[in-house]
């Protein structure tokens, strides 16, 4: 083929990498764009009148407090769990390393049920110090657990590991001769810490912090059940009960804006500066081993986010199971179990060839476009999962029915409904929420690929998807395992859009969790949510620690 003809072939595959990348971002973000389609409607009712008299300050004053106190809690956490499994050999580090992602399994909805049944006033913890000590009720204070300080706690403890993997990640990517000639001019382990790997992670940090606060900003059953008031909250009263859509549109547009303002923010306080790593060492530097009191108050602190984020909620779970649990369990919960699993494993399958696609078309487009589609199809983990369900629903039985009344008048049979009638919608759904942590994921580790290594790719005549195939997907393999791990968990705790979208007679073990702690039946719910922990375990263990074996051996 002469040069002309290589060079067609090439621009051929950049615009159809392009057209692909964009068509499916239109998709993942159609059902977000069909709900704020009403937010310019004119409003034909008082309602929103009516919530910015009453409720409207206490939303945003609620959710300001949230995401302050998450985003700093899990921050805190997330970098500093990472850093010392990463940096530092202490007591018990090995098992810290792939431990800590455990809280992940554990819903933030059921770690709330868990414990306000721990620490409620009849419960364990406060039964026995009025035991212990004489006391009565108002002899003593206690924090209420079912507060927005309660809510705070509940989501740095489930959330935190975004924050850990993600930057953990980033710190075993940072070459150890960076470090070594940062000791050399004189910096000592906090100062190397502070001047230059903290900043060459920033991106990976502020990309799991990013998620956490999503996932913060779009939770219901948590705020719900604490009688916290946000935006989410407000969504549902609106949409649901008050059956207002056009109100429900614009509390949404409202706390999708804090999204975008933190992203915002964080954009703009970079500027034009660039996190890449440019030296040739790969390898990281050597532990440094801590011994005595110093290891034990490293261990220390590893151990308790794992303790309060997963051992402890799933210990008294695992009572109440025993207890009194479902005593319908048996081939039920074999089922629910496997429908769980099947969507989680078909939803994270898909996000990941979606996410690749998405981060590497906007890696080599010339235009902005494909960026400013995937910062859309990214918001799309902000909006409560109903509202994407309902976003689903409107155009799908649309075409549903289309579909059905075309058949049936061409063929003489009704298809029933294609779309709804099955998963379908629901993985779509799942998609349209949750591809955004499949995407940071993959576009904070193409964005530390230098740019010059696939100008050395093209140059040797290797094509945009042979580059992709040979150079990045090798380099991007544990940042794949670990997109596909943040979709699969999440699907297996997923709730509203399952309730909302599921089809009749198909029920996950966060369906059944939810009618049985609905009915405050918490003891049979138990069931349920230590299922949902058990199924999402051993995935999260097995990827977990291929990471980590990869991680090893480049050490």
């Amino acid at each position: 083929m002469n040069s002309s003809g290589v060079w067609g072939a090439r621009r051929l595959q950049g615009s159809t990498l392009t057209l692909s990348a964009v068509l499916v971002a239109a998709l993942i973000a159609a059902p977000v764009l069909s709900v704020f389609s009403n937010v310019f409607v004119g409003q034909t009712s008082d309602t929103w009148a009516h919530l910015a008299d009453t409720v409207l300050g206490e939303f945003v004053f609620n959710t300001v407090v949230l995401c302050v106190g998450v985003g700093l809690g899990v921050a805190s956490i997330g970098v500093t769990a990472a850093w010392l499994t990463t940096m530092l050999d202490f007591p018990g580090r090995r098992f810290f390393e792939w431990a800590l992602v455990l809280p992940l399994a554990m819903p933030a909805y059921v770690m709330a049920y868990v414990y306000t049944d721990f620490l409620q006033f009849v419960g364990p913890v406060q039964s026995g110090l009025r035991e212990a000590f004489g006391w009565r009720h108002g002899d003593y204070w206690f924090p209420d657990v079912r507060s927005v300080g309660g809510a705070v706690a509940m989501f740095m403890f489930v959330l935190y590991p975004y924050v850990y993997m993600i930057a953990r990640a980033a710190f075993l990517e940072r070459a150890g001769g960076m470090l070594e000639a940062a000791r050399s001019l004189g910096l000592g382990p906090w100062s190397s810490f502070f001047r230059v790997s903290l900043p060459l992670a920033r991106p990976a940090v502020v990309a799991g912090t990013a998620l956490a606060l999503m996932e913060t900003l779009a939770d219901f059953g948590t705020v719900s059940y604490f009688g916290v008031q946000t935006f989410t909250t407000g969504i549902y009263r609106a949409w649901f009960s008050l059956g207002d859509r056009i109100a429900a549109a614009q509390l949404s547009a409202a706390l999708l804006a804090f999204v975008v303002l933190v992203l915002a923010l964080e954009h703009l306080s970079r500027g034009r500066a660039r996190f890449n790593n440019t030296s040739r060492q790969a390898a990281l530097p050597v532990r440094v081993s801590l011994s005595g009191g110093r290891g034990w108050l490293a261990a220390f602190a590893c151990f308790m986010p794992l303790l309060l984020g997963f051992l402890l909620p799933a210990g008294l779970l695992l009572e109440m199971a025993l207890v009194e649990g479902d005593a319908q369990l048996g081939a039920r919960f074999v089922q629910l179990a496997r429908n769980s699993f099947v969507l989680a494993a078909i939803t994270a399958f898909i996000a990941v060839l979606l996410a690749v696609l998405l981060a590497y078309a906007a890696r080599l487009a010339r235009s902005q476009l494909p960026r400013a589609l995937n910062r859309v199809v990214g918001l799309g983990y902000a909006v409560p999962g109903s509202v994407i369900a309902v976003g689903v629903l409107i155009p799908l039985t649309r075409l549903d029915n289309w579909l059905a009344h075309s058949w049936e008048a061409l063929f003489g049979v009704n298809p029933g409904l294609v779309f709804t009638g099955g998963i379908a919608a629901l993985v779509y759904a799942y998609l349209a929420r949750f591809l955004s942590v499949g995407l940071q994921t993959v576009e904070s580790s193409l964005g530390k690929i230098t740019p010059s290594m696939d100008d050395a790719s093209r140059s040797l005549g290797a094509g945009k998807w042979e580059t992709l195939r040979r150079v990045h997907m090798p380099m991007l393999r544990g940042s794949l395992l670990t997109a596909g791990l943040l979709v699969f968990v999440d699907v297996m705790k997923e709730l509203p859009a399952t309730l909302v979208i599921r089809p009749f007679n198909f029920d996950t073990l966060a369906t059944q969790a939810h009618t049985l702690a609905a009915d405050e039946r918490l003891s049979e719910a138990s069931t349920a949510a230590l299922i949902i922990v058990a199924v999402g375990l051993l995935p999260m263990i097995v990827i977990s620690r291929q990471i980590l074996g990869t991680s090893r051996r480049r050490s």
